[in-house]
């Protein structure tokens, strides 16, 4: 795959069309135009390219998931973000063997845990993943780790984990940030930072030190938005002025190298797949939509929300099952087409 030419509709820029449908009717849109001139190419492609550059074997930090109805309980978190961070981290696992090491609130290092291994990975200690590497036939893992939910340890820890782990590449999707006057929010604008890890320090530290970062968000309020913040105050519902009273909206701060706008966040990892996968020529990474079904089904099963309304159900964002699917299937499609396109006619 090649970054578009002038005149050109890539499959690339196909991609980031389909992953703005905006169904929810969020004006995802706006938040598009804005990561695209600030970042001069196909946002998918841009992703994939800094995915393509992870050292085999290396490590790379992965975060999704949140609790979405914290001041409800902290149990219980929402259904966009993990599937799509799941099939990522898969894909990685097997392009690169690299070990993803995913950072989440303890209480949801379970329910999350079961979407990666229903997306085929096996959940490991990092002592066991460095195990991998010994002959005897590859093993796809995957490891968790809690990170902090308190401000200062959440901020110290930062640097703590990036010495320990050496990431190559940090990546978050639907995962909250902190705003200005460091208030996690979500879309309607409501304060919901209790029981939150502070994973956003993570992503702060990373950029200071050069280590590759990229994100994918769908409200305005996630990590990696603070690359736009200004589209974010101007064009989104609560960008501006909140509803918990701090006197700010509910933009986040942290930036990232790259970010990957979507009417859904799994959505956005999706088509990072897709275009890592026509990078590399490789069918095995991508996504399909019998996949798609056990994952959000198996998100059902151990009780993630569509945050949209607060049910137990396979609807990330108030999107019906199919619909997901379906855009799996189109996302395949694009990525086949090109992966058998020739090479003659890829500048086209």
């Amino acid at each position: 795959m090649t970054a578009p030419t002038s005149g050109a509709y890539t499959v690339e820029e196909q991609m980031d069309s389909l992953l703005s449908l905006d169904l929810g009717a969020r004006g995802v849109h706006h938040l598009y135009h804005a990561a695209r001139e600030r970042i001069g190419k196909p946002l998918v492609l841009a992703a994939a390219e800094r995915l393509s550059q992870v050292p085999r074997r290396s490590t790379v930090i992965v975060t999704t998931g949140s609790a979405s109805r914290g001041w409800v309980s902290p149990a219980i978190a929402e259904n966009d973000g993990p599937a799509g961070a799941a099939v990522l981290a898969r894909a990685l696992s097997l392009a690169f063997e690299v070990i993803p090491v995913c950072l989440v609130e303890q209480r949801l290092i379970q329910p999350i845990g079961e979407i990666f291994k229903a997306a085929g990975l096996n959940i490991v200690s990092l002592e066991e993943a460095h195990r991998t590497s010994m002959p005897g036939g590859t093993t796809s893992v995957v490891v968790f780790r809690a990170y902090p939910e308190d401000d200062v340890e959440g901020q110290r820890q930062a640097a703590v984990v990036l010495d320990e782990l050496k990431p190559s590449l940090v990546f978050s999707t639907e995962r909250a940030g902190r705003n200005v006057h460091g208030i996690y929010h979500n879309v309607r604008g409501v304060d919901y930072g209790m029981s939150r890890a502070r994973v956003d320090y993570v992503f702060d530290e990373a950029l200071r030190r050069g280590i590759s970062s990229v994100a994918v968000g769908d409200g305005g309020n996630e990590i990696g938005m603070g690359l736009i913040s200004d589209a974010v105050s101007h064009h989104v519902l609560f960008g501006e002025r909140c509803n918990c009273g701090c006197g700010a909206g509910i933009g986040a701060v942290t930036s990232t190298d790259v970010l990957v706008t979507a009417a859904c966040s799994n959505w956005g990892s999706y088509g990072i797949v897709a275009c890592l996968a026509g990078l590399l020529q490789n069918v095995e990474l991508l996504h399909t939509p019998d996949q798609e079904e056990r994952l959000l089904r198996r998100g059902v099963d151990v009780g993630l929300i569509n945050a949209t309304n607060g049910r137990v159900e396979p609807n990330p964002d108030g999107i019906p099952l199919s619909s997901h699917q379906s855009i799996v299937e189109l996302l395949r499609e694009m990525a086949v087409r090109r992966i058998r396109q020739p090479a003659s006619h890829s500048k086209e």
